[in-house]
């Protein structure tokens, strides 16, 4: 049995346990924790921590939050890693018989993003969530 590109994606994000979609620059991304991605320029600069705050999803181990359009109270913590330029776009503008040619190229600017947490409605960032542990029963001498 060989494994799809799906598969092996939906795999990976399933390691980290949880996950969130969030919205930058009009654009839609898919981040987990320990994961760095590329938006669209942010004023920031490099070393200082960015929250996100347009989550429009959020996975928890298969209990997903959708919002309406984002969730309240939930946010991404991110560390901004400075800035690059993207792959360069050709600019070529020709018109057919009259020796009209102009070629300029395009970079765009991004900012590097380490996603670092992400933050559930009604979970405070500093305390960690405790579990309920269920008490074993006591068994007596007489099996019950």
């Amino acid at each position: 049995m060989t494994l799809t590109t799906a598969t092996v994606r939906i795999s990976r994000f399933r390691r980290s346990k949880i996950y969130a979609i969030i919205e930058s620059g009009g654009k839609q991304y898919k981040v987990a924790s320990g994961q760095v991605i590329d938006v669209d320029h942010l004023k920031a600069t490099e070393g200082n921590t960015v929250e996100l705050d347009r989550v429009l999803l959020i996975d928890t181990d298969g209990k997903v939050t959708i919002g309406t359009p984002t969730i309240t109270g939930a946010k991404v913590v991110a560390t901004v890693q400075g800035e690059v330029k993207g792959d360069k776009l050709i600019v070529f503008r020709y018109k057919p018989k009259v020796r009209y040619r102009r070629k300029t190229g395009h970079r765009q600017l991004y900012t590097r993003l380490a996603i670092e947490k992400i933050v559930e409605p009604g979970v405070v960032p500093g305390e960690p969530s405790k579990r309920v542990r269920r008490r074993k029963k006591e068994v007596t001498e007489n099996g019950t």
